[in-house]
Order: C-alpha cells, then structure tokens, then sequence
C-alpha cells in the first residue's frame, strides 16, 4: 500500500485503464499526472475525493471528467465548472484545452480553492479560481460562457437553478449523472423547458452525461 491509501499497482492498472479511455496528447498526459500528484499530496489534508476511489482515480475521476470536452462546442472560449472541489471537471478540462479555453473554477471551500490553484500551477495550466458561493459568482463575476459544467454537486433541478444565468445566455450546459438522470430530469421539467439530450457514460454503463442547450422557465396558467 502507498502512504495515500491505495494499492500502487492497482492504481497503474487504473491509469493504463483510463488511457483506453481517452485520446490525448502526451503533453496533456503530463498535465495530468501532475493533477494526479497533486491530489494524492493534498487528499491526506484535505478530502478533496472519496478515499474509495483513490485507486481507480484515473477512471473514476480523470477520464470520467475528460469525456465532457467531446460533448462540448468545439469553437468554445470560456468555460465555467460550477463545485470544482478536486478538480473534477474543471482541471481536466484545463488540462485538455491548454491554450485554447479560458477555463474558471468555482469552489466556495477556501482549501479545495487553494488546492485548485496549486494543481493548477504544477499543470502548468492557466485558469481563473473564484473562492465563493456559485450564487455569488453567477451573480456579476464571470463572463459570458461558452460551457458550464458540474460534477457530484447537486441535483439537476438545482444545478439549472444556478447555472440559469449562463444557460439563458447561450451556454451549452454539461451535467454528470448517475443512474438517476432520467429521473432528475423529469423533476427538473417540473420547473424548466429544458432542451437536453443523454449520452452514455465512458467510464460507468449505469451513468450518463445530460447535455442542455436551452433553458427557460415555465410560464404558470
């Protein structure tokens, strides 16, 4: 066992696992390794991912975040990833479109956000971290988006709640889900016309990835 935890060859395993996953460049494999470094020195302060998963970090976390650039506008200049807490997605998204999306990260935990700009550094990546309530950066901190993602942060009805601001402005919107997201999305039609689609999963047969292009609100009467 490693002093983080986790079995060191099952780890490598889970990395040649993750490379049968993703199509990347080599510099975007260093990048990630160093995020990947990054978390394992910092898990043991701060729980930035569940302890579980830190054998099959490349899988469950790397290469499940990176299968959003595919789904995203290939043309997109700025990213917005709502709850980044360990970088998931937002520094794997950073690490794969280096130089060509402005990429902000918001997390409202002080040391999760310190984190974020530390791995950030040792990636080499350019990125904008804002260290407050998603509310209060939706509220006049970021710019216009292109795409705005969230990984294991809330419910789809509560993501679209935040992430409103952006949608109704053209943002393409990048949602995660379990093997509920049918039924998150049906909760969520209570409240929105949402102009969403579903794609499988890479990484878990049972989740999905909802797309949403538009949103408005439903008109009562």
């Amino acid at each position: 066992m490693s002093m983080a935890g986790f079995d060191p060859a099952q780890r490598a395993a889970d990395r040649a696992a993750a490379a049968r996953l993703m199509d990347v460049s080599r510099e975007t494999w260093t990048r990630l390794d160093a995020l990947v470094a990054a978390l394992d020195r910092w898990q043991a302060k701060t729980n930035l991912v569940a302890p579980t998963t830190l054998a099959q970090v490349w899988t469950r976390h790397v290469a499940d975040s990176a299968q959003l650039v595919e789904l995203a506008p290939k043309d997109a200049r700025v990213w917005v990833d709502l709850g980044s807490g360990g970088g998931f997605p937002g520094l794997v998204v950073a690490a794969r479109l280096a130089g060509r999306t402005d990429v902000h990260l918001v997390e409202s935990n002080l040391k999760k956000a310190a984190f974020l700009r530390e791995a950030a550094r040792a990636m080499g990546v350019a990125v904008t971290v804002h260290a407050v309530r998603a509310e209060a950066a939706l509220g006049g901190a970021l710019p216009r988006a292109d795409v705005v993602s969230a990984r294991a942060l809330a419910s789809l009805s509560d993501l679209l709640r935040l992430a409103a601001p952006l949608l109704k402005t053209g943002a393409v919107g990048l949602f995660p889900k379990g093997e509920k997201a049918a039924d998150e999305l049906t909760q969520a039609q209570e409240s929105w016309n949402i102009n969403a689609s579903f794609h499988s999963s890479r990484t878990d047969p049972a989740a999905s990835v909802i797309r949403v292009e538009g949103l408005s609100e439903l008109r009562s009467g």
